[in-house]
């Protein structure tokens, strides 16, 4: 009886100490920021529907006071008429931003800050976009305090840019950004096709266009079906065709391709990354529960 007791506790301690969170101390190494004073501060851009509860709500998401100085503006649906063709101006604006510009070279990087709250827009869409219209090397993070599918962040950020630049963005360009943040939401919802793999699709048909500067349509047309066929991913025929008008729309822009590259396969690296974690997610998962299953046979056959 004795021995089967310690046979119990040994069991018991085994998988609470599985179970057992580990706790570490890290070293205090934070550092006051200092002022970029050769880029400048970052921006904050706020939707212009925002309360000024839900407003201090995304000042703390997107951690506005760690700032040493930061320049705030708001953008509103009239902004939304600037930057897109046939928009409304009284859209509602809630979803924000804070970009911090970088050096040339350093590329895009995106983070939504409270990925619950945007509902349909990944970090690898406003990367597409944002280099559809014109943005480079900068530091954005997203924010929003209550769901929003994410589409006002964009015009903000359009906004943002051209303040911290002083440039100004092609419209055509920026049109056709937006374009391609609704198409890229739309097959994420009407094909069921995961958000990161429209992501990589798009971002795969880019690059082939960057490379090859297809002159026609139907060249166009070629370049998608080849990377649908290599992704393995199928679309409605309605869906395909406005993937090749959007694709058709971007290879005609004003754009230098051959800086297109580099920064295409940052946004293409970062996927392959993300489905790299998740495998290995799921395999350490995988372990875990091989590992209690084999722990229960083993606990049983200790009563045996």
């Amino acid at each position: 009886m004795k021995k089967t007791w310690l046979k119990v506790l040994t069991a018991t301690m085994l998988v609470f100490g599985v179970m057992a969170p580990v706790t570490g101390f890290a070293a205090d190494n934070s550092t006051t920021k200092a002022i970029d004073e050769k880029l400048g501060v970052p921006i904050v851009v706020y939707g212009a529907n925002l309360s000024e509860t839900e407003k201090e709500s995304v000042k703390e998401s997107l951690k506005v006071n760690e700032e040493p100085e930061i320049e705030e503006i708001t953008v509103s649906g009239e902004d939304l008429t600037k930057y897109i063709k046939d928009s409304n101006a009284s859209s509602r604006m809630y979803s924000s931003a804070k970009i911090t510009r970088k050096d040339a070279g350093k590329g895009l990087v995106i983070e939504i800050v409270t990925p619950s709250n945007i509902t349909q827009v990944t970090s690898e869409m406003y990367a597409n976009a944002m280099l559809t219209a014109g943005i480079e090397d900068a530091t954005v993070q997203v924010a929003a305090p209550k769901a929003v599918t994410g589409h006002s962040a964009l015009v903000g950020i359009y906004k943002a840019y051209e303040v911290k630049t002083g440039e100004t963005l092609d419209i055509e360009r920026t049109d056709v950004a937006n374009e391609e943040l609704s198409v890229a939401t739309s097959l994420a919802q009407s094909s069921g096709i995961e958000d990161a793999k429209v992501a990589e699709l798009l971002t795969e048909i880019k690059k082939q266009i960057a490379e090859s500067k297809p002159a026609t349509r139907e060249d166009v047309e070629k370049i998608v079906q080849e990377q649908l066929n290599k992704l393995e991913i199928k679309l409605s025929e309605t869906d395909r065709q406005l993937l090749i008008d959007l694709m058709d729309k971007i290879s005609k822009l004003d754009i230098d391709f051959s800086k297109w590259s580099d920064q295409l396969n940052d946004i293409s690296n970062t996927l392959q990354e993300k489905f790299g974690a998740l495998m290995e997610d799921e395999g350490f998962w995988a372990g875990v529960k091989n590992f209690f299953a084999n722990l229960k046979e083993s606990i049983s056959s200790w009563f045996n």
